[in-house]
């Protein structure tokens, strides 16, 4: 029996932004709308009404009327309120009064925060959609940016949307090959690019990387330099960042205009973490993200006017674009720039200074947190937290006890899956539903989702493919460069035609939770019994000896199958016999003797994408023979010389038992 966590109490239930919602949809359909699965069950019945209920609502600024709810065309051809224009950054700056925080900045280790207001923020939008008006850039065009989790971003990202101009936007962590391979696709006309970010107390310079980038984006006809970090002057033919917003501290005359654009014309570009290969570029529009962000703020993080959301991310991850619609409904967004645990504990004491309502964070910061020994609830004021929200991985069982006992016994855990394909969820919490140990709470309204076993046939309490089977608004327009479509339909529906596979392997139980299991195309399969590798990360990663383990399934030549698990000893351990053991034992009995491995083997350290993914698939490629330059894009691994490690492993691995 999975154990239960919390319950929502009958008032929070009453007083929530779903239950106004459901209040009123009860009205407006003439029908009863008790709790949320009833919401969902009529939202993937109805699926265009649903989404109609969700422009109603919420108000949607249509400056023209659509004429269809969505198109007939199958996914991925599936287009949504046609002959509808819209602005989505109008919809984000609408609400606010102008004296109140629409921005509240936090620098790692540097007190006070800054405080952007909503009048400053629309006037600072204002002035760089003009400057941006004024060198050239029109509807289509591409701006590239490569700055951190700050205002400049925010502003830059608004006033890019406000003028129907494109944006894209790369994390300075990312070295130049990463940044080049992602922004040289979309040949971008405008590069805002920061000098430096902070990080673990360090002030981690960029200027050669801006050098790389003016060098090799030859499209780039305007360059912004913001000065965040050193003090210093910009290169020549570089617009700084005061003269992109000249005239806002005085006032201000640039008008707040906003072009109105077809529905589906696109917002944003977000890349996937390219582990081999170019990244794919994602294309959004404005009115999926317009729906989805209005959605999932209004219903899901059930955030209301005045209120503030404070999520740990860079601009190189999905959560960024994600936390952005908290704006939508006039609560205030908290920016944190810097390593999580710089302090230990560092993201918590954020939270409690600035006042948050709402977290959302990377489920990987609760387990680097809990190694430290802080306990947030004993060191700050966390009680205006109600909800703490994670995604990037599944949250781990030991993950949801040290949040109720170090957070708080009243936050709701809402552990949540989707991220960069749909710039929010398919699966999280809600309102309505139980907090369970190690289980998401259920499909989000809209999502017709399901788990598939190989013949295409749903299973509940079973595993199966993450599949979802009608389309939604947010998914991608399309993919850059993909002009029919074929890289598209390759990565989401080569295995069932019109029906979107996502790559995650799942349990669809019957209480409605949900069990996320990890990548299916990193799945482990002995002996026909599929094995998810997030299993064994759960169980091992609470052991005080461990610091992360990579687990890695590989079919042999002969028709065997090889498990190999690789150990990051914790500082003062090493992986001898007694530490094998006890890892052996931990698997066979917390688990089952089937996630025994076969061999286990100290590594340096386990690589990961730039957005802190594993890189399961790519190792595995290196073990089954494939060379480094073909297994992995190296410019996309937060880790190169670890990778380069297993490289090396696999080779004399195979040298070896050749010989």
């Amino acid at each position: 029996m999975t154990e239960t966590l919390w319950t929502p109490t009958a008032k929070r239930i009453h007083d929530s932004p779903l239950r106004a919602y459901l209040d009123w949809l009860e009205e407006r359909e003439g029908r009863a709308f008790p709790d949320h699965d009833t919401l969902w069950a009529w939202s993937v019945e109805d699926v265009d009404r649903f989404w109609v209920s969700v422009v109603d609502y919420f108000e949607v600024a249509f400056s023209s009327p659509w004429t269809q709810v969505r198109t007939a065309d199958p996914m991925p051809h599936t287009r949504w309120f046609t002959g509808a224009r819209l602005n989505w950054a109008q919809h984000l700056l609408r609400h606010g009064d102008d004296d109140a925080p629409a921005l509240v900045c936090v620098q790692e280790g540097a007190r006070p925060e800054r405080e952007i207001t909503w009048g400053e923020l629309r006037r600072s939008v204002a002035a760089a959609a003009g400057w941006l008006r004024r060198a050239g850039v029109r509807p289509g065009d591409r701006v590239g940016a490569y700055l951190p989790n700050t205002e400049h971003a925010v502003i830059a990202c608004l006033a890019t949307a406000a003028v129907g101009a494109v944006w894209a936007c790369c994390s300075p962590d990312f070295g130049a090959e990463g940044t080049i391979g992602r922004l040289a696709q979309l040949e971008p006309t405008v590069l805002i690019a920061v000098d430096g970010y902070h990080w673990n107390g360090k002030e981690i310079d960029r200027a050669d990387v801006v050098a790389r980038l003016r060098e090799d984006l030859p499209t780039v006809q305007h360059v912004v330099g913001v000065p965040y970090v050193f003090d210093r002057p910009q290169p020549a033919g570089t617009t700084s960042w005061d003269d992109l917003l000249a005239g806002v501290e005085g006032g201000g005359d640039e008008p707040l205009e906003f072009e109105q654009v077809e529905f589906s014309h696109p917002l944003w570009v977000l890349f996937t973490s390219g582990t081999t290969g170019l990244p794919k570029g994602l294309v959004h529009g404005h009115g999926g993200i317009t729906l989805q962000g209005l959605m999932w703020s209004g219903l899901y993080a059930g955030l209301r006017r005045g209120e503030r959301m404070f999520t740990y991310t860079s601009t190189g991850w999905a959560l960024w674009n994600i936390e952005l619609g908290a704006l939508t409904q006039g609560a205030s967004i908290v920016l944190y720039e810097g390593a999580p645990n710089h302090p230990p504990g560092a993201v918590w004491e954020v939270a409690a200074r600035t006042g948050a309502d709402v977290v959302l964070m990377g489920a990987a910061v609760v387990t680097a947190t809990a190694g430290t020994g802080v306990s947030p609830r004993r060191e700050h004021d966390l009680s205006r937290l109600r909800t703490v929200m994670f995604s990037g991985s599944a949250l781990p069982p030991d993950g949801y006890h040290w949040v109720m006992e170090h957070v708080s016994p009243d936050v709701r855990i809402d552990s949540t899956s989707g991220g960069t394909d749909i710039s929010g969820s398919f699966v999280g919490a809600n309102e309505y539903a139980p907090v369970r140990v190690g289980r998401i709470g259920g499909p989000i309204a809209g999502v017709d989702c399901a788990a598939w076993d190989e013949a295409g046939h749903p299973v509940v309490d079973e595993v199966g493919d993450l599949v979802i089977t009608q389309p939604m608004p947010s998914m991608p327009v399309y993919l850059w460069n993909d002009p029919e479509a074929v890289r598209y339909t390759e990565s989401y529906f080569d295995t069932w035609p019109g029906v979107w596979r996502h790559g995650d392997w799942v349990t669809m139980h019957s209480d409605g939770g949900v069990s996320i299991h990890g990548r299916s195309d990193s799945t482990l399969n002995r002996g026909g019994v599929r094995l998810g590798s997030s299993d064994f990360y759960d169980v091992l990663e609470t052991m005080p000896e461990i610091v992360e383990t990579l687990v890695v399934g590989v079919d042999l030549p002969d028709g065997g199958y090889w498990l190999g698990l690789f150990v990051v000893p914790a500082p003062g351990h090493e992986l001898d016999d007694a530490l094998k053991e006890k890892i052996v034992t931990t698997l066979r009995s917390r688990l089952t003797p089937r996630h025994t491995p076969d061999e286990i083997l100290e590594a340096p350290a386990v690589p990961h994408t730039l957005t802190g993914k594993r890189l399961e698939v790519p190792i595995k490629k290196l073990l089954s023979g494939r060379p480094l330059e073909k297994a992995a894009n190296i410019a996309s691994v937060d880790d190169p010389d670890a990778l380069r490690w297993y490289a090396r492993f696999a080779a004399d691995r195979r040298s070896s038992t050749a010989g």
